[in-house]
């Protein structure tokens, strides 16, 4: 993209049908880094022509979505801008000027063929092995014809006209792309009810809107040469056409392209399971694109500095959970404790573990320091603290056979010895005195001898360091707790 000179203008342009996805947000990240990159423009614009599948709940979904990830525009909903409306259902008068233009040079016609003659003829091209597509029969309709269609109430689509010949352009990631004509047959612009299908309304606005450059994703390669005839009818200069950039495809595990089928889901569920906005734009900002040098950690400030065109791969990329989940981690362990408790607490308030006091946060600002080591996501704080919290305390029923046996009972009646004699009930004092107890004098292993009793204390075998969540937990509930477990 560095042989383009002009202002960059990129834009962003989902249909929301509902929440947005990896592969949207992937777009979104790479439209903005590269505007950020180069001090350019970022625009997002909504297509939501379709209004029976894109309602106003996906369209402030979108938009909060982008807000949450901190991807902030420079025109587009909610700022406006010199070039809106930026909902394309609102620019309806737009389209219709300039589909009459386009018919009334010649460039576009109408089409009056019925959906069964259309298929009649793709299975005729079918069975005579030709690539099937519009044969063009309305280019020309004779008089009688015509009036027969009329007379039947048949309302017809406008059409392209695609010249003979082919279409080429520079695609900054695949290099040089030629289409040949007789694969791109004329196409719809307006449906019969005068509604404009995403290849008018996408070139016009891009035209309109005076975007330089496209980064999509590698499905939409396939549309340019439709937008690129679109641009030549709107009288737009091949100079003046938007540089493209198509980025590869993202993956499932079984190296199909990632879908609902193999494990994508919105990125309002990674937020609901406690992920980042941090840690979803730093991995995704990995899935296609290198910032060289086998990083993996970066911030959104370092991806505005290094972000470039030149680096993103033409091969597909993998989505991996465990990567973001690692990842999601280490920007977790990087939070100060007052953002890691303001991230944390509407989570633990959720799950209806706290009511949000002073007192109870004061608690979680305690334990938090104790797992913020151990935790992949901020949802996982939650199973972690909640037995601080519990009034009606209970044993998880999978860990609760572990504390039935002989050896484990032995242990817990030798903890509640010990500890009715503990003064100072700090964390210090009780390792050192459970460690004679349990390990010196029953001769047990640390796991055997304290898995017991982070079991009886905290109702799992999985928690903070134990002897931490005994002082936070104090005295009273943690011999209350010791003395249920045993039978």
């Amino acid at each position: 993209m560095s042989t383009d000179t002009r202002p960059v203008r990129v834009r962003f342009a989902p249909s929301p049908t509902g929440d947005l996805h990896v592969g949207n947000i992937r777009t979104a990240l790479f439209d903005w880094a590269y505007a950020r990159h180069t001090g350019g423009q970022f625009i997002f614009r909504i297509e939501d022509t379709d209004r029976e599948r894109v309602t106003d709940e996906y369209i402030q979904a979108a938009i909060d979505t982008l807000k949450w990830l901190g991807l902030t525009w420079d025109e587009g909903p909610e700022v406006g801008g010199p070039y809106g409306p930026y909902l394309q259902s609102q620019r309806l008068d737009i389209y219709a000027e300039w589909a009459a233009k386009f018919l009334a040079q010649g460039d576009a016609y109408y089409c009056y063929c019925s959906s069964d003659e259309l298929e009649e003829r793709r299975e005729a091209q079918r069975k005579a092995n030709v690539a099937p597509g519009y044969d063009g029969k309305c280019r020309t309709i004779a008089p009688e014809d015509l009036a027969r269609y009329i007379a039947e109430g048949r309302k017809p689509v406008l059409r392209m006209r695609m010249p003979d010949g082919s279409t080429t352009f520079t695609d900054s990631i695949r290099g040089e792309v030629t289409f040949d004509h007789n694969f791109v047959p004329d196409f719809v612009l307006v449906r019969g009810d005068g509604s404009p299908l995403y290849t008018l309304a996408v070139a016009v606005d891009d035209v309109l809107m005076k975007v330089t450059h496209v980064l999509r994703g590698e499905d939409l390669l396939s549309s340019t040469p439709r937008q690129i005839r679109v641009y030549q009818a709107m009288g737009v200069k091949p100079e003046e056409y938007p540089t493209f950039a198509h980025l590869p495809f993202v993956m499932g595990q079984d190296n199909a392209k990632l879908s609902k089928r193999n494990g994508e889901v919105s990125i309002a569920w990674y937020r609901d399971r406690g992920f980042l906005p941090e840690a979803i734009c730093n991995y995704l900002a990995l899935l296609g694109w290198s910032p060289g040098e086998d990083r993996e950690n970066v911030t959104m400030q370092e991806l505005t500095e290094l972000f470039t065109v030149e680096r993103v791969h033409s091969s597909p990329a993998r989505f991996d959970m465990k990567k973001l989940e690692a990842i999601n981690g280490d920007k977790i362990r990087l939070l100060s404790l007052e953002d890691l408790l303001n991230r944390s607490l509407p989570f633990l308030q959720k799950a209806n573990v706290i009511d949000g006091t002073d007192a109870e946060i004061a608690v979680v600002k305690s334990a938090l320091p104790l797992i913020q080591e151990r935790i992949a996501t901020l949802a996982e704080v939650v199973p972690m603290l909640r037995f601080l919290f519990a009034t009606k305390f209970e044993v998880d029923p999978d860990s609760a056979p572990k504390i039935q046996d002989e050896q484990s009972q032995a242990v817990l009646a030798k903890t509640n010895e010990v500890l009715q004699a503990i003064v100072d009930w700090d964390h210090a004092t009780l390792e050192s005195v459970l460690r004679v107890a349990l390990i010196e004098e029953m001769g047990l292993k640390p796991r055997i001898a304290f898995g017991a009793v982070r079991i009886a204390v905290t109702g799992s075998h999985i928690s903070p360091p134990l002897f931490e969540s005994m002082e936070l937990l104090g005295r009273e509930r943690s011999l209350e707790r010791i003395n249920s477990a045993i039978k």
